[in-house]
């Protein structure tokens, strides 16, 4: 089986800005229209000049009709177990798509607003391409940025050009909602309750600072010196006084300043350990000095010792340093924020935003600026919708709709092809014109640009959405001013409908977090397929590599006969799911399969599933299991290391009981078999054959040899 393999991206510390010789692989565009036929311009945005853009770009947004996105990641799935697959259910699908925006990073952010302009009777897009990177921009917030690198992604990024070295080293860094209230937070208990005059606690235990004699004769210098620069002061009347220092022989320039209209002396080119022992004296023998840190946004960390008339004037001094130095700590915090200012531009405007097959997307939006996703679907779309409350796939448009899909094609709905089929000149006279406008110049020449650069990317999807509205009959040209796409009642059926997978053609409503293909009528929208109960199937894991899936439908047919097996899916080459005709049948299995673990009789040797569990590694377990297993944010490249590093080490789950057990020896025996709810129904329960409901909901229970016996095949029968 093919596996991607993946890297570990870790960032801790600040990564300084390097002097490059050459200038980014794709530059912002020149002042000069691109000649006719030339690539799409698009306009380039690192952190040397975000703010200027940011500026821009609001001016866009606020006059734009709608604003399509798409962003580059580093990956897309950390396992092959984690891909989406038929048979995943949609919670599942959810759980793996939570997975994913949690564990890679977003690298390159498209955003492309779109304005209709009636004079020119075609609209104006503004495509702009934002390198990121989650930099640590808060020095000693412990804040550190891990993310998965997929080796498969990054070279599909390198294919088409990607400039990772402008992502590393000039990508804009940003901080979640969350995570900056998390800093506020933090800043606040630092400063909260904190008296003004923290010299007492510098008092007890000083000398049990100076832990070497070069700490002592260090300290008693500068007792000396601060006091003949006190001694001055005072004689001087507090004008400018200079004086010099020695310090292990060799000159060290102390010079006077003021500070807050006050007398300070400033100390240039001493050790952190030598500042630490200054600020201990001056805590410890002078109570009309105090010690001060600044750091400052331009300035350099600067040491300072400041001359105070009273204790008064002492306390209100550290009251304006501390106030001072958490306005300092805020505005850092702000100004760490960085990319996200683009996204709550994006919230605030309220704008439609549109993306192709965009619900990953929208996933990585929400994790990486807004807060961590929830749980579930539901809770998620919950919370997004309150910041981005109209969003349209035009994946989802393309296939709902049964004239653009005649257009398009079942396999022409990928952005790409639709962008060739629907917008480009090549393939005829588009229905609506689209100017692209950088730097105040626009032009309508143009040719396909980079794809897969996140900028132009949105581009296309713009493109491909404007389209697509004049195929559903939407006019523009008769709008003389903006177009309210929000109220179109063309569009309603595919706002807030997004694909949660695309490999079963799952939909969700924006609105509910529910399913909506089914309610949407388009038959194009799922695909045919065997109808899959996932009541009747069972997860198998630890299976030998070699064991392909027509072996283990033979084995369980000799079993439980001809047409008990419906299918069989292959998670990765350790696990897979087997779905039975009828759901008593899961039970049935997992019963049989508890009885052979247990038994090391010859029949248990000869049995047709020994081919399948003679390794003694094989579990078993429902469905519900599968669910357990995605939603830990474990990272195993194989389903079989995944279930044991989540701790799932059983062999078999058979039954639970509904209601626990009161019994001790029940417990003991529910430690020892891991009983699990097999769902039969919505309101029942499957029962084991032989035992009533109320047996399974009071003590566990196993087969009887009798019991046993009908499992087998009739040659084994009457063998035993």
């Amino acid at each position: 089986m093919k596996r991607s393999y993946l890297v570990r991206a870790l960032i801790r510390t600040r990564i300084p800005t390097r002097s490059r010789a050459s200038s980014l692989t794709r530059s912002v565009c020149s002042s000069a229209p691109p000649p006719s036929g030339a690539d799409v311009a698009l306009k380039n945005v690192t952190k040397s000049n975000f703010e200027p853009v940011l500026a821009e770009l609001r001016r866009h947004v606020r006059q734009a009709d709608f604003v399509a996105v798409d962003l580059e990641m580093t990956g897309i799935t950390s396992a092959p177990w984690r891909e989406a697959f038929e048979f995943d259910r949609s919670d599942i699908q959810y759980l793996k798509i939570k997975n994913s925006a949690e564990k890679f990073a977003v690298v390159q952010f498209g955003v492309c607003p779109f304005r209709w302009d009636p004079q020119s009777r075609s609209f104006v897009a503004h495509p702009h391409n934002f390198y990121i990177f989650p930099r640590q921009e808060i020095v000693g917030d412990g804040l550190s940025y891990e993310f998965l690198c997929q080796t498969s992604s990054m070279e599909f990024l390198a294919k088409y050009q990607f400039d990772f070295n402008a992502c590393v080293y000039e990508g804009i860094s940003y901080l979640s909602r969350s995570q900056e209230e998390e800093a506020l937070r933090r800043l606040d208990s630092v400063y909260k309750d904190e008296r003004p005059n923290a010299s007492s606690n510098f008092r007890n235990g000083v000398d049990t600072q100076l832990i070497s004699m070069a700490d002592i004769l260090f300290a008693e210098r500068m007792k000396n010196t601060v006091s003949e620069w006190r001694a001055g002061l005072l004689r001087e009347g507090g004008k400018g006084h200079e004086i010099q220092g020695s310090l292990n022989d060799k000159s060290q320039k102390f010079q006077t300043t003021f500070f807050h209209m006050r007398p300070a002396l400033i100390m240039n080119g001493l050790t952190s350990r030598q500042l630490r022992l200054i600020k201990l004296i001056t805590e410890k023998h002078f109570n009309d000095l105090a010690y001060v840190f600044l750091t400052g946004e331009t300035s350099s960390r600067q040491p300072l010792i400041v001359y105070t008339d009273s204790t008064t004037d002492r306390e209100s001094l550290m009251r304006e340093v501390k106030a001072c130095q958490r306005k300092e700590a805020e505005t850092k915090i702000k100004a760490a924020i960085g990319f996200r200012q683009v996204i709550d531009l994006l919230s605030s405007e309220r704008k439609l935003i549109v993306g192709h097959n965009c619900f990953l997307d929208l996933a990585h939006v929400y994790n990486k600026f807004i807060a961590h996703l929830p749980l579930t679907a539901e809770e998620f779309v919950s919370a997004f919708r309150t910041y981005f409350p109209h969003v349209i796939d035009t994946k989802v448009l393309l296939n709902l709709d049964d004239v653009l899909l005649r257009i398009v094609g079942k396999g022409g709905t990928s952005l790409s092809k639709a962008f060739g089929l629907l917008c480009s000149v090549l393939a005829g006279k588009p229905r609506v014109r689209v100017e692209v406008e950088v730097d105040h110049q626009r032009f309508s020449n143009w040719n396909s640009g980079a794809k897969h650069e996140a900028g132009y990317d949105a581009f296309m999807t713009g493109c491909v959405f404007s389209q697509a509205c004049v195929h559903l009959g939407i006019d523009f040209s008769s709008h003389a001013a903006a177009v309210d796409l929000l109220q179109n009642e063309k569009l309603q059926k595919y706002i807030n409908h997004l694909y949660l997978s695309w490999v079963n053609g799952d939909i969700i409503d924006m609105k509910t977090g529910k399913g909506a293909a089914e309610s949407l009528g388009s038959t194009s929208v799922k695909r045919q397929r065997p109808k899959i109960v996932f009541s009747n199937m069972i997860l198998l894991w630890g299976l030998p590599s070699k064991l392909r899936a027509k072996d283990i439908k033979d084995c369980f047919c000799q079993v439980f006969g001809r047409g008990s097996i419906t299918s069989i899916y292959h998670l990765d080459e350790t696990a897979a799911f087997v779905q039975f005709s009828k759901a008593e049948l899961v039970s049935d299995f997992l019963i049989l399969k508890d009885t052979l673990g247990r038994d090391n009789d010859p029949i248990s040797v000869l049995h047709p599933l020994s081919r399948i569990f003679k390794s003694g590694c094989v579990r078993a377990a429902s469905y519900e299991t599968y669910k357990e297993i995605c939603s830990s944010p474990v990272a195993e490249l194989l389903f079989a290391d995944q279930a044991k590093a989540v701790g799932i080490n059983w062999n078999t789950r058979l039954v639970e009981q509904a209601n626990g057990s009161e019994n001790q020896d029940d417990q003991t025996c529910e430690k020892e078999h891991k009983i699990n709810t097999i769902p039969v129904g919505q309101d029942q329960e499957k029962t084991i054959p032989g035992t009533s409901v109320s047996d399974t909901q009071s003590s566990c229970h196993f087969p009887t040899d009798e019991l046993v016996d009908s499992f087998y095949p009739s040659e084994a029968q009457m063998s035993k």
